[in-house]
This record gives structure tokens, sequence and C-alpha cells, in this order.
């Protein structure tokens, strides 16, 4: 009865407000999450997930094996992959494939990085290596799934959605959670826009994709000769009528409509002084490696500290380049050289604007790839592996210049400190304030969470 008595009370002061009093009302009605108040102490505000689509190696990354060398050309133990599910080696004769990089100790905590990442080598004592994170899909969309939504089931909601969810958004002039993308390296990894959809949550949860280059969102500009008060009124007017229909309708998804036409209206006066970057220092410039929106991952890293800033919660980056299954030594070369210096930039900006203590950076793909070599075309290269892979996390509340986990002699297993994906979220929901396990939407009759039916907070990682 109070829900319901509240919600016509919402709708009596809609009734009785002018058209834009009573959209702002809506946006900020819908706007706020759904915790009140937070079930931890947060150490983060926001998050931002530096994805490499595609599956970088783990064992040319930030796991070194020796004894991978020593096997190198010789026949991969069966004892490790009998029974296994492998993607393109199936059948196939199984060699073993030793690292193609060289890897060196840095910082004062020693952390081991290949020479492929010499940047991110510069930021070892500010970063958590996980070397020991396993998932339940090998080939690259239902991964990405597994990674984004916690389950491999499809049309689930995104971990961004579901961050917005619970925490509301921190600006009303920009969406909450943001997705950028860029090329570079072999075959570009397709991303599907269902990988930052809401879902069955509210569709104003969804990821919306910026353009790092050009018009940051289609359509948003006015059409020629249209002034901001025409299209003022313009706005209005739908949210008039959306309002007068959805007495009838009732369905949430109006108010949707009008939140986000609102945010629209906004987003033309706030999103060109975003892209603009001419209020960037040259030397802010050159560190990420960019002059300014180009659409590589450098500018977009540079976009997504300037997003955090205005107050995005939610800001996940794709480089779709690292589906290395030949020619690993040029592509790593390539997929690296285009993203070691931003994402190291990245940490560091936020540390000299004093905003690394409440921002969670988190850098990885969907999953790893194999010991065994693969030379169908080209020079070697490594197939699709889910049993084993690294990533890295740095931000408030995360240990830095700590390795947590390990792999077996030959990377193929997790077998220390074993993390799943749905570790990894419980983890970032649990620095954002959240307890993973009390973040739930019923649908179909029944709760569902980010974690699915699993995941652990993996408390090592912590400061």
């Amino acid at each position: 009865m109070s829900l319901g008595l509240g919600s016509a009370a919402l709708g009596s002061l809609l009734a009785n407000a002018s058209p834009h009093e009573a959209s702002a009302a809506s946006e900020h009605f819908v706007s706020r999450g759904v915790i009140h108040p937070l079930h931890l102490v947060p150490k983060v505000k926001r998050v931002i997930f530096l994805c490499m689509a595609g599956g970088p190696s783990h064992l040319e990354s930030f796991d070194p094996k020796p004894k991978l060398t020593e096997l190198d050309g010789k026949p991969m133990p069966e004892t490790f992959t009998k029974g296994q599910p492998i993607a393109q080696l199936q059948g196939q004769r199984l060699v073993c494939l030793g690292p193609l990089a060289k890897f060196r100790q840095h910082g004062e905590s020693g952390q081991h990085i290949s020479t492929f990442f010499p940047h991110i080598g510069s930021i070892a004592d500010d970063i958590c290596i996980v070397r020991s994170l396993h998932t339940d899909q090998i080939n690259h969309d239902p991964a990405h799934t597994v990674m984004n939504t916690g389950t491999s089931i499809s049309g689930r909601p995104s971990m961004g959605s579901w961050v917005v969810y619970g925490l509301g958004a921190e600006t009303e002039s920009l969406p909450g959670f943001v997705v950028l993308t860029s090329v570079g390296g072999r075959n570009p990894q397709p991303i599907a826009t269902r990988q930052w959809s809401a879902g069955f949550l509210p569709g104003r949860l969804q990821g919306i994709p910026f353009h790092s280059a050009g018009d940051a969102v289609h359509y948003l500009n006015s059409p020629r000769g249209v002034t901001r008060d025409q299209q003022r009124e313009v706005v209005d007017s739908i949210g008039r009528l959306n309002k007068i229909g959805n007495q009838i309708l009732q369905d949430p998804e109006v108010e949707t409509r009008i939140s986000q036409y609102e945010l629209a209206f906004r987003m033309q006066m706030s999103v060109p002084e975003l892209l603009d970057f001419a209020d960037e220092p040259q030397h802010v410039l050159e560190m990420y490696g960019t002059q300014g929106a180009d659409g590589t991952f450098a500018a977009n890293c540079l976009l997504a500290r300037r997003l955090a800033e205005r107050g995005v919660r939610f800001i996940h980056l794709y480089h779709r380049g690292w589906d290395h299954h030949n020619d690993l030594v040029k592509y790593m070369d390539i997929c690296s050289g285009l993203c070691d210096q931003a994402s190291a930039a990245l940490i560091k900006d936020l540390k000299q604007r004093n905003m690394f203590d409440d921002t969670l950076v988190i850098w990885g793909g969907e999953f790893g790839r194999t010991p065994m070599a693969q030379t169908n075309k080209g020079g070697a290269g490594r197939d699709h592996h889910m049993r084993a892979f690294s990533m890295w996390l740095a931000g408030g509340g995360i240990r830095g210049g700590y390795t947590h986990g390990a792999t077996d002699e030959l990377g193929y297993n997790a077998v220390q400190d074993v993390v799943h994906v749905n570790d990894l979220h419980a983890t970032m929901l649990h620095l954002l304030g959240i307890d993973h396990l009390r973040l739930t939407f019923r649908y179909q009759g029944r709760d569902f969470r980010l974690t699915d039916v699993g995941g652990r907070v993996v408390k090592e990682v912590l400061a």
C-alpha cells in the first residue's frame, strides 16, 4: 500500500507540474539506485573496465612459465589435455609452445611483466595481477557474455547495468554507463551490442556506445535551423504525450523513454564539450599517446578519464584485436603498441588528479590462450583457453604490487587461489559498497543477480 500511495503521490505531483519540471522530477526519481543505504562502506565510486577483446595470452603478458620453455616443440603431456574442451586444436597433434616474450621484474614489488608491456611495468606497484582466473566458455561471444553478465545465457543484464541499477547515476548530463570501442591487431573481434544490454532491467540502464571520433552519438545534434528553444518545446511536448499515454499503458519503459529524451537534450550541450580535448595540456596528450578524439584506444582512455570526472559510473572500453591464433609476436606488438602506454597513462593520470583512490580499473580479456602451438596460418599462435588466464586490477581498495593466484607449470590450469569470473564481479561490487548476494531483481518468478548462483569476494586482493 505504501508503494502504491507513493506512486500515486508522484503521479499527482507530475500531473500538476510543468512539462519541464515533470520530466526533471521523473529523471530524479529514476536516476536513484535501489540500494539505500549501501550495504558496505564503499572504496570506489566508479569502474573503468579495459577489455582486451579476443583474449590476450597470459603466457606472453603476466604469467612466465620456464617449464614451458623447456618443453618447447615437444608433445603436450596428455595428462593436461585429455578429455578437456579445446577450440580449434581439437583432434590435432598438440605441441608445446614456449613463451614468445621475455619477462622482467618491475617496481619495488618485483612483479613479473613481459617485455610486450613496458609501460604497464612502470605501474607494477599500483596494480594487482590475478593469474588464476578461469571462465565457463571457450569461444569468444559466449565468453564475453560470461564476463559481462556473469552467465553464458544470453539476455541477462550486463555488469554496467547492474552497477547503475544498484547505485544510480552521479550525473544528469551524461549516461551512467558508457561504452567505447577501438580496433587494431588481428581479426577485429566482433562485439554484440547485447554485451552492454540492460536485459530485463529497466532500459534506461543499458550502456550507451560513444564514438570517439566525429559525432559521439548518432542523431544527437538538432537538425539545421532548429534552435535550442524549439528543441526544448519538442522534448516537452513528447514528454507530455508519453505521460498521457502511460496513464492507460502503465508501462515503466514509458518513463524510461521520457527520461532518455531529457538526457539526450542535456547531452546536446555536454557531449561536444566532453569530446573537445583542447583543454588538455600537451604533456597529458603525449602521456596517453594521442592528439585528440581520433578513435584510438589511447584517445578512449583519455575520454574515459574525462567521463569519470563528469560523474559517469561505469565506463567500458573494448579494444578489438587480441585473437592471436597465428603470428602472435607480430600481433602482440601491434596490440600492446596500441594499448600498453595508454593503459598505464590512465592509472598515472587518475593518480595525479586524486581520482585513483575512488576508481576501480580492471584490465583483461574474456579468456586466455593455450600453452600449445597453433600454426595453421602464418607464424606461431595460440588457441582459445578458458581454464587459466590473467587480469589486473588497480585503484581504491586494491592491493597494489601484489600477484594473486597461480597456474600449473605449463599455464594450463589455474591451481592456486582460483578465481572465477563471478568472483571478480563479487569483488567489484564489494568495492562499490554492494553485497553481491543482496543486489537482486525478480524476473519470471525468481531473483536474479550479477553473480548468478556463485561468486565470492576475493579478499586477498583487497588493500
